[in-house]
This record gives structure tokens, sequence and C-alpha cells, in this order.
């Protein structure tokens, strides 16, 4: 039986502190106002050691925000995302009731997580299971799988350019692959990105063999984000950041002078380079 201040009920999802595993088990609901995103998660188990801190503060409406902050590089979907999810959609934010009680119960909660979090500095390795990934993502000019070990694109007839569509399906083994990056459909251009350790791709996501291009019905976030963030799951996994260097080792200053090349190209915006030169170099 759960102890008074293990588990908290709040708009959309139920938080459970688990004692005997050292973990966070969040439980989304299912509505009309609950985020998609929130949908396609489900249930999630986060390790305590991949939080560094916990905040609670006032929200709108009489309400409290409970907010678990993650650790850099323990969770995929936040790398994945590089903090372009609205605030009503972000899995780790809590709204609930406020008044004497609430307030009461909330910090006590808080404060039960705060006993047990993990130290405030980067993680080594991704600490929470990557979320199950659609088993294809459609885009506005392909359909992408994951298999595991490779990314496939097939070019939609309608929606593909013509470079794209003589170039003919695509197949990128995860050996072949050094990142990815994300934009989020909800913002213009939105698109995902695979970033080949060979060769320049177009600048230009629509003409890029190893990009997919989002629009309005296709690469929603719910489905787009949690198969980026399996892809980069599957990539950090093949290849570990090492532990206790201190400094970047040798391919962490391979992957970043490669990231300067596909910057100079055109091929990476300043953002883009930016996010993914600090991914590498905060686990090295």
């Amino acid at each position: 039986m759960c102890r008074m201040g293990d588990v908290l009920a709040g708009n959309h999802a139920v938080w459970e502190c688990d004692r005997t595993t050292d973990s966070l088990i969040i439980r989304f609901a299912r509505g009309m106002r609950t985020p998609r995103l929130w949908h396609a998660l489900g249930e999630r188990r986060i390790p305590l050691e991949a939080l560094s801190g916990v905040s609670l503060t006032a929200g709108r409406r009489d309400t409290l925000v409970l907010h678990a902050l993650v650790r850099a590089g323990a969770d995929p979907l936040v790398e994945a995302a590089a903090g372009q999810l609205r605030e009503v959609c972000d899995p780790y934010r809590l709204v609930l009731p406020g008044g004497a009680a609430g307030s009461a119960g909330a910090a006590e909660f808080a404060e039960t997580l705060r006993e047990r979090l993990g130290p405030d500095e980067p993680a080594e390795r991704f600490l929470v299971p990557a979320p199950e990934p659609p088993a294809t993502l459609k885009a506005y000019d392909a359909r992408l799988a994951f298999d595991g070990g490779a990314v496939t694109f097939r070019w939609s007839r309608t929606g593909a350019t013509s470079a794209k569509w003589k170039a003919g399906d695509q197949r990128y083994p995860l050996a072949a692959l050094a990142g990815l990056v994300w934009h989020s459909p909800e913002r213009s251009g939105g698109h995902l990105r695979l970033l080949p350790r060979e060769g320049a791709g177009d600048p230009r996501p629509d003409h890029d063999l190893a990009s997919a291009v989002f629009g309005v019905g296709y690469g929603a976030v719910h489905e787009s984000l949690p198969f980026a963030a399996a892809v980069l799951a599957a990539l950090r996994a093949r290849t570990p950041v090492a532990s206790g260097a201190g400094v970047p080792g040798p391919r962490t200053w391979e992957r970043i002078q490669h990231l300067s090349e596909l910057h100079s190209a055109g091929l990476l915006t300043d953002a883009e380079y930016r996010a993914l030169r600090d991914r590498f170099t905060a686990g090295a």
C-alpha cells in the first residue's frame, strides 16, 4: 500500500513515487482534454536518478504546478524535443487543484521526490526508456519505418519532390548515422532530419534524402516525437558515451567536427548546431 505523499492525482495524470524501485510512475489519463502526446505515452516509469530537481509553483486559476526537472541526457524524448514542446504537453508537468489540502499534498509529494533525486549534472547515458514508436510514421512526403537497426524512407507519389522520387526509397542503418534533428510540426518548417556520418545532404528538407517533411495532418507531435526519441535512444545505445572522462573523447571530437562541417555547409541551422553540439559535449 502506498503511503501518504506517494501518490498525487492532477489534471489528466497521476504520479506515484515507487519507493521500492526508486522511480516515479506517471500514468496519463485518456480524455478529450488530455494532450495526444500523453495518450501516446500512456504510462512512463522514470528512475529518480534521471531527475535533478522538483519545483512547485502557483499556476493559473488557483492551481499548483508540480514540475520535475530532468537531467540533461537522461530522457531521449526530452533530448529529441530540444525545448520545442508546448508547456501544456510537457510530460514532466502536473497541474493540481489549489487550496490548503492540495498545497499540503503537493508539498509532501515534492519532498518525497527530493529525498531521492539524482545529481544535478548531465547523465552519461539515457536513464529513461524510449517510448514505443508508431510502426510507421506518415510524413507529408514519405512513410518512415524503424526496425531497431535502420530507418527507411518510402517516398509519397503526391508529396515528395521530384528529387526524392527520382532517387528512390532510402534506408539508413544506425551505423551510418551521427544523430538526428526533430523540428516540431507545430512550427513552421517542421521536419525530421537524419544526420549521416558521410556526405552532406541538401539543406532543404524537401530535397534532402535523409529528411521527411511534416505538415498539417502529417508528422503530428504524438507520432513523430516518440519515433525520433526511439531512433535517438537506439543511436545512443549503439555508441554510448564514455564515463568519467571529464573532457570530450576522440569520438566526441569527431562528432563535433562533423557537426561543424554540416553547419558550415548550411545543412544545420545555428540552433540545430548548438543543440547537437551541447548534447555531445554534455555527455563527454
